[in-house]
């Protein structure tokens, strides 16, 4: 179903998101024949873009509630195993989300849509960043922070990058033009129930109607058997496509042609995102710019990697994106060579950390444990030989990483688990760290 096509119709919704809401204030303006009859909420939400003038019902009451709708448009946070969500599509009510709206309006013309289980939201940005830097008219949105239905006023003709989660493909019936998938971890698995629905629903983006082509990272076995859309395939990772040296550089075919020097960001797994990014171009057949002007102005993303205070020649870092062992592996090996103070844990998920816990006992690093999975991540490194010591929080994290730091250590936030258990989310774990660390002088 096309974003147009609800002019006049009955729509629910089902959730008071960023996209929701969004997708709420474009209904009213731009379709006004369209109505917004029911709102599904399971808590409280200040959404009059959505509830003015709709009923507002529980979960409980969603099924019958919604039965006279002729679609209902959910927020990528409400899961589509739910059995209200299936009791009310298997009655023939189309379910569907703002993304999917956009995405069927515009048949995903021109739209080059990647997802990935981390660094997705650093290609995108490094992506459109690159493509902006050869005067191509380029607009970023999607699971990054702006609503893809944004855009429905855009030309078409204008590229657009736009990043998905599994939460937003799980359901989509058209794809982007150029699709993109570079890695997939275990995630998510109380929304997707099991790790198989996730590896299928994410990758599911490949081969939706309406892709012409795919950007694949040959590093990863399942992005690489996936099934995919007829047409041409990109890989990147191993020669002959874009991949990385040992040194850290970006080659092509095995040639050098971008120093480790003039990378914009660190780490070898950010080397690979640049290799993405560069592969994507070719995709959409785009020149790529001037190295390494290009990359001159661009600022890596809050979170992820970034140093947020210098004292004493200790660099504290925020990495609090990481909540997968995968990532937090990929931000030790960044500091290779550095001595290390780990800051890892957080909101159980059943992770195994055996793999965490022996690449920080072979880089030497010490852990500071924070609840609840910092406990398993702490007996990983022990039984690998490693420091590790049981933190109550934050602040004690910080505290002890302060009287343990010496000058030269990088003390890391990288948790490798989500923060529900301590904090809203990973943004604000990542500005509770900088404060700590800033409170320190």
């Amino acid at each position: 179903m096309r974003f147009s096509e609800l002019d006049g119709l009955r729509v629910g919704v089902w959730g008071a998101g960023v996209e929701t809401r969004s997708f709420g204030t474009i209904l009213r303006s731009a379709l006004p024949a369209a109505r917004i009859t029911v709102v599904v909420l399971e808590a409280a939400a200040d959404a009059p873009e959505l509830t003015d003038g709709a009923r507002v019902v529980g979960a409980d009451e969603a099924v019958a509630a919604t039965a006279d709708c002729d679609v209902v448009v959910r927020s990528p946070g409400v899961s589509v195993h739910r059995y209200e969500l299936q009791a009310i599509r298997a009655r023939g009510t189309i379910v569907t989300t703002a993304t999917g709206l956009w995405l069927a309006e515009r048949r995903g013309r021109n739209v080059l849509g990647l997802t990935a289980t981390k660094g997705k939201s650093t290609t995108a940005s490094l992506l459109t960043h690159l493509i902006a830097a050869t005067g191509r008219p380029v607009q970023l949105a999607g699971n990054i922070g702006r609503p893809a239905l944004e855009l429905f006023d855009s030309n078409d003709n204008e590229l657009a990058v736009v990043e998905l989660s599994s939460y937003q493909i799980a359901d989509l019936a058209c794809g982007p033009q150029v699709a993109m998938a570079s890695n997939l971890y275990p995630e998510h698995l109380q929304w997707h129930l099991t790790h198989d629905a996730y590896m299928a629903e994410k990758l599911r983006l490949l081969a939706l109607p309406g892709v012409e082509c795919c950007v694949v990272n040959a590093l990863s076995p399942e992005v690489m058997a996936a099934p995919r859309a007829p047409g041409p395939v990109h890989t990147y990772g191993k020669p002959p496509g874009w991949h990385v040296l040992d040194d850290g550089s970006v080659a092509r075919n095995g040639v050098m042609e971008l120093p480790r020097g003039v990378l914009p960001l660190r780490g070898a797994h950010n080397a690979l995102n640049v290799c993405g990014a560069l592969t994507a171009l070719e995709a959409l057949e785009i020149p790529l710019p001037k190295f390494p002007q290009a990359f001159a102005d661009f600022a890596g993303l809050p979170h992820r990697l970034q140093t947020v205070h210098l004292a004493s020649g200790v660099e504290w870092v925020d990495d609090s994106i990481s909540t997968t062992p995968e990532s937090a592996a990929a931000a030790l090996a960044s500091f290779a060579g550095q001595p290390v103070i780990l800051i890892g844990g957080g909101f159980d998920r059943g992770q195994d950390y055996t793999a965490l816990g022996t690449a920080i006992a072979a880089a030497g690093a010490r852990v500071l444990a924070l609840p609840v999975t910092g406990e398993r991540l702490a007996d990983a490194v022990r039984a690998a030989g490693g420091q590790a010591t049981n933190v109550r929080d934050l602040p004690a994290a910080v505290a002890a990483a302060h009287a343990a730091a010496e000058p030269g250590t990088v003390v890391l936030l990288s948790p490798a688990a989500p923060s529900f258990n301590s904090h809203a989310d990973f943004q604000e774990r990542g500005s509770h760290f900088r404060e700590l660390a800033a409170s320190l002088g």
